[in-house]
């Protein structure tokens, strides 16, 4: 007999005990929390031959992962590739391959067509919205996540991560009210989806409500900060709002804490801490030997796979005073702008020139930092990223302009910024 899943999609391959231990897996991934690598060794174990435990091995290891994790999913997808599948199946494989290739877009594609085929397809919707994250197309962000919310229910297991996605797209499209009512609405009824709870961090970091970001990640933190492996990035919307209310010690005890006080490999952390690093360096806020920490992290990963990774180890570099490394950075970034794929047009566009107003920045040359970021801001999204995290562009484009003696300028951007977060324009 077929085993299928609890929305009706067959699982070849699997045992009635591993489809079991791929759905917990896949209700951690929706969360952002828990085991699931364990529970996908359990099921492997039990069925090697359950492609869709593969899949989702590779969707959780391929994106925001050190090297080391990146190849436990190529190897994962190295065999899904070998193994009998249906057409669902199928798709999902070959979205893997396209991912591997660096076609992002494509990648996504082919995820929005599964979705649309199959919308209750709750990992097709997931990985397809992180492929519109990492390609920077917010309006996919909401919209493939909406065509599908009519096939759900509030009484259907996982419904809360889909909703909590939609919140995200809603945020990231300016639709800031129903983004903030979906997001707590998941939250309500999963509190540990951390998803859904960065989506209404999100929310109160566009419209500067820091006071209320503080209680919205403090109040009940360990709900969804046990087991999370996404903490770090809602630890960092915290550290954010304490920023922004000058409480610049507490932000440094969040970095010194569970942001990054037990130094990581993984991209997306790296990104985070750097980010932050950054923030306080354009407020001259010494921050000690905390860049040489990360900057060694950075050094030990690749350049050149995805440009949002990179700009953000030039800021370590930088940071840090590691010319060497930063200029062998942007020697990367010019080989890489000179390829093929997706992160190869980013670069060009967007990774290359940030990454130069970065280095230029930190040697004091501030008026081509200006110059470089004023040219490409409007384009930033192409990197990927949330506008929270792309906000560092910004900042730092402020910082160069007051350091350019262009006041003229500084006060335009400052007008602009003040008015987007008020609501005005």
């Amino acid at each position: 007999m077929t085993v299928k899943d609890p929305y009706g999609h067959a699982l070849s391959g699997a045992s009635a005990r591993a489809a079991d231990l791929y759905q917990a897996a896949l209700d951690a991934y929706h969360r952002y929390a828990g085991e699931p690598l364990p529970l996908l060794r359990q099921a492997l174990a039990d069925s090697p031959g359950f492609i869709m435990a593969h899949v989702l091995l590779a969707h959780l290891t391929l994106v925001g992962s050190d090297a080391a994790v990146a190849r436990i999913g190529a190897q994962a997808f190295e065999t899904a590739k070998g193994l009998p599948a249906n057409d669902r199946e199928a798709g999902h494989v070959a979205a893997l391959g396209a991912l591997m290739a660096g076609e992002l877009k494509a990648c996504g594609r082919i995820l929005e067509d599964l979705a649309i085929a199959h919308p209750r397809d709750a990992l097709a919707l997931q990985a397809g919205q992180l492929m519109d994250f990492v390609a920077g197309d917010s309006r996919m962000l909401r919209d493939r996540i909406a065509r599908a919310l009519p096939a759900w229910s509030a009484d259907m297991p996982n419904y809360a991560a889909v909703l909590g996605m939609h919140a995200f797209g809603l945020e990231e499209t300016g639709f800031y009210a129903r983004a903030e009512a979906e997001g707590r609405e998941a939250c309500a009824l999963d509190p540990r989806n951390n998803w859904a709870r960065h989506a209404v961090a999100h929310v109160l970091e566009m419209q500067d409500r820091r006071e209320e970001g503080v209680a919205w990640l403090t109040d009940d933190h360990e709900a969804w900060s046990h087991q999370s492996f996404f903490q770090v990035h809602n630890w960092w919307h915290l550290a954010l709002f304490r920023l922004g209310l000058d409480q610049v010690d507490a932000a440094l005890a969040l970095y010194d804490g569970p942001l990054y006080g037990q130094a990581s490999n993984m991209a997306v952390d790296m990104e985070d801490a750097a980010a932050l690093l950054w923030r306080l360096k354009l407020r001259d806020v010494d921050v000690g030997g905390r860049w040489s920490v990360l900057a060694d992290r950075f050094a030990s990963q690749p350049r050149g796979v995805f440009a949002f990774d990179d700009i953000h180890a030039v800021m370590a570099f930088v940071g840090a005073g590691r010319e060497r490394q930063a200029d062998e950075t942007l020697a990367t970034l010019r080989a890489t702008a000179e390829g093929r794929g997706d992160n190869a047009v980013a670069t060009r566009e967007v990774g290359l020139p940030v990454a130069e107003a970065l280095v230029a920045f930190g040697r004091g040359d501030a008026a081509a930092a200006c110059d470089l970021l004023r040219g490409v801001r409007s384009q930033a999204a192409r990197i990927g990223g949330s506008h929270a995290q792309r906000d560092v562009l910004d900042l730092t484009l402020i910082a160069a302009a007051r350091a350019a003696g262009e006041a003229s300028l500084e006060q335009a951007l400052l007008t602009e910024r003040a008015g987007v977060r008020a609501g005005v324009v």
